[in-house]
C-alpha cells in the first residue's frame, strides 16, 4: 500500500465520520424522538424511521473497517513490525464487525421483553464497545513504544483520548450493576461520549497523517 492509498483512506474515515454524525443527529430529530441522555443509541434503530439508525450502523463499521487498512499501511510504512499492533488491531476489527451486525440484529423496542435478536443485539454491542475501547488502547500504547518517530508523535494525542474511550466503556457497561440510577437517568451520554470519543480517536490519527505526508513516507 503506497503513501497515497493511505491517506485517501484516511480521508474516507473522516467522510465517514461526519455522515455518522450527520446521520445520528437525523435519526434523533425523527419520531419517536427518543431521549438522547438517558436511552441508548440503539434506540434509534427502531420505530418508523429505524433504518436510518440501522445505515448508520453500517457505515461505522465500514469506516471503521477503512481506518484498519489506513493504520495498517501507516504503520508498515513508518517501518514498525505489524505483529506488534496484531492485538489491537484484532479488536477493532471486533469494533467494526459489531457495528456491521448491529444493523442486521435491533434491539429491542423500550419496554418490551427482550427478544433472540435484542439478545444478539446485546451481546454483540458490548463485545463492539471493548473491541474499540481497548482496541484503541493497544494501538496507542504501541504507537508510544515504537521507535518511529511519527508514530510515537500520534501517541501523544491518541493515548490521552484512547484512556478516555476505556473509561466510559467501562461506566458505560459496568453502570447498571453498580449505579443503577445513574446508568437509567444518564445511560445514553456515557454511551454516546464513549462512542464519540473512539471516532474522535480516529479522525485525529486521521487528521494526522493527512496533514502530515511526512507520516507516510
Amino acid at each position: 500500500m503506497s503513501a497515497n492509498d493511505t491517506r485517501r483512506r484516511f480521508r474516507i474515515v473522516l467522510v465517514g465520520i461526519v455522515l455518522y454524525v450527520v446521520l445520528d443527529a437525523v435519526a434523533q430529530l425523527l419520531p419517536p424522538h427518543y431521549s438522547p441522555i438517558s436511552q441508548a443509541e440503539s434506540d434509534l434503530a427502531v420505530g418508523p424511521y429505524g433504518f436510518v439508525m440501522a445505515a448508520n450502523f453500517v457505515n461505522r463499521g465500514l469506516l471503521s473497517l477503512e481506518f484498519i487498512f489506513a493504520l495498517i499501511g501507516t504503520v508498515k510504512i513508518a517501518g514498525d513490525p505489524l505483529s506488534r499492533y496484531r492485538g489491537g488491531l484484532y479488536l477493532l476489527g471486533v469494533w467494526a464487525v459489531g457495528a456491521l451486525l448491529l444493523a442486521v440484529f435491533p434491539t429491542d423496542v423500550p419496554s418490551t421483553p427482550v427478544s433472540w435478536h435484542g439478545a444478539i443485539h446485546l451481546v454483540v454491542a458490548i463485545l463492539a464497545f471493548l473491541g474499540g475501547a481497548f482496541g484503541a488502547l493497544s494501538i496507542s500504547l504501541r504507537m508510544r513504544e515504537s521507535k518511529s518517530k511519527t508514530l510515537r508523535s500520534m501517541s501523544r494525542f491518541a493515548l490521552p483520548i484512547a484512556l478516555v474511550a476505556v473509561l466510559f466503556c467501562l461506566i458505560e457497561l459496568g453502570g447498571p450493576f453498580v449505579t443503577p440510577r445513574v446508568a437509567a437517568h444518564f445511560g445514553g451520554l456515557i454511551e454516546r461520549t464513549f462512542l464519540g470519543s473512539v471516532l474522535v480517536w480516529m479522525a485525529s490519527i486521521s487528521v494526522y497523517a493527512i496533514r502530515h505526508p511526512e507520516a507516510q513516507t
